[in-house]
């Protein structure tokens, strides 16, 4: 394995899925602002396409539409899984940083109440698309040359500690940490770095019900801070900007203030 250096910042590619809102739309803007290329994935062709269009008009002469490329993509289909990393490398001839984001989260219920059908829908979307895009990744980091690359995961502060009716979620989110640790021990060999980000109260679609007041490990309802996504972004922008010979392998951002340190 070689001690390779982070790519020059203009010929930096990156991939992020659900890249048409919340955490992934933030940090596909950082991403550009950073000078990366960036092939936004998510179901919505329409919601990938109005990120491109917001940082193209966000920074004009930056080359934004040069620098990016959107594939409509459901991240539990295998199929267009490969086909989005085939565009991928025919478009940019690489890939240098996977951020797999994409993830789902139903109503809060206690496990008595937690049906197949919904359990079944956090299994695939949030560990199943994810290891598809990084069994994909992998492939490809292994193939190229320079070998190599850096792959983050989203994995939440439910990866750790659990909210009450949360059984799907948590569990994938737990899960996902498994893989982090097994993916990161086997990419060392192949130059391929892999961490986990996981993300406490980040303003987006996803933590609305924080704001509004959300039920806690004792039963009482109480409205949670929340922090600017922006900040988680920078974040991940910060660990894709290490050399392949440092990383991240966990790390936590969280609003300060949340109930999730000690007692709350």
């Amino acid at each position: 394995m070689t001690d390779a250096a982070a790519p020059s910042p203009l010929s930096r590619i990156a991939l992020v899925t659900g890249a048409g809102s919340g955490i992934g739309r933030a940090t596909t803007l950082a991403l550009l602002g950073a000078g990366w290329s960036v092939v936004l994935a998510g179901r919505r062709g329409e919601a990938l396409q109005a990120v491109i269009d917001h940082a193209a008009a966000a920074q004009p002469g930056a080359d934004i539409r040069a620098r990016t490329l959107a594939v409509p993509t459901d991240v539990t289909q295998e199929a267009q899984v490969e086909a989005l990393f085939a565009a991928t490398v025919a478009r940019f001839g690489r890939l240098d940083l996977l951020f797999n984001n994409a993830g789902a989260f139903t109503k809060g219920v206690s496990i008595e109440d937690m049906t197949l059908a919904n359990w079944q829908q956090l299994v695939d979307v949030n560990l199943t698309g994810c290891f598809l895009c990084t069994r994909a990744a992998f492939r490809q980091m292994k193939a190229q040359s320079p070998q190599g690359g850096r792959i983050i995961h989203n994995g939440s502060i439910s990866a750790t500690t659990p909210r009450p009716g949360s059984v799907a979620y948590t569990a994938t989110k737990h899960a996902l940490t498994g893989l982090t640790k097994t993916a990161a021990l086997d990419g060392r060999a192949w130059n391929i770095a892999v961490g986990q980000i996981d993300i406490g109260n980040a303003a987006s679609d996803m933590t609305q019900a924080m704001q509004a007041g959300i039920r806690q490990a004792d039963g009482s309802v109480k409205v949670e801070a929340v922090m600017d996504v922006r900040h988680a972004a920078e974040a991940v922008v910060h660990m894709a900007s290490l050399p392949l010979s440092a990383n991240v392998l966990f790390m936590t951002v969280m609003a300060t203030a949340m109930p999730f340190v000690g007692r709350g």
